[in-house]
């Protein structure tokens, strides 16, 4: 896992011009949907609570990248590596995604607050979408997809 600043975006390989591009041309305000960026890559945006930690899940994917980056609120992003987390609901292939149980293997924690991305890989499951100190707020977040 990876996180920065947007400015600093394109000092990263995986990230190709146009995901950058695309990315630094977002605004708080831009319209929740879906983005199609180019044949490996695209984007949801979304607007949602932050919720309590014992109603997150880690979850992992198989076929894609993610870059989680808010454009409004602040959220506690938990993340791992998946060696050692217990499977609570298999790997969908539709949908490229799988959850684990909660567990206390260490994990390590990123606050995302507005234009912070974090890039997260296939074998790095992540705890997204906390409250930071137990207060919910409105977050407006892309969550952009590369296919590996």
């Amino acid at each position: 896992m990876l996180s920065d600043k947007l400015e600093n975006i394109t000092k990263y390989n995986i990230v190709s011009a146009k995901v950058s591009d695309f990315l630094k041309s977002l605004k708080p305000d831009v319209a929740i949907g879906h983005y199609e960026i180019d044949n490996t890559a695209y984007a949801n945006i979304d607007v949602y609570q932050t919720r309590d930690i014992d109603l997150c899940k880690f979850e992992a994917h198989k076929k894609y990248i993610d870059i989680q980056m808010l454009l409004s609120g602040e959220e506690r992003l938990d993340y791992t590596h998946v060696d050692g987390l217990i499977v609570s609901k298999e790997y969908d292939p539709e949908r490229d995604v799988m959850f684990f149980k909660n567990s206390e293997e260490p994990f390590d924690t990123v606050s995302l607050t507005p234009f912070k991305f974090a890039v997260l890989y296939p074998y790095e499951a992540h705890r997204p979408q906390m409250n930071i100190s137990g207060i919910s707020k409105k977050v407006k977040k892309v969550v952009v997809k590369i296919k590996v």
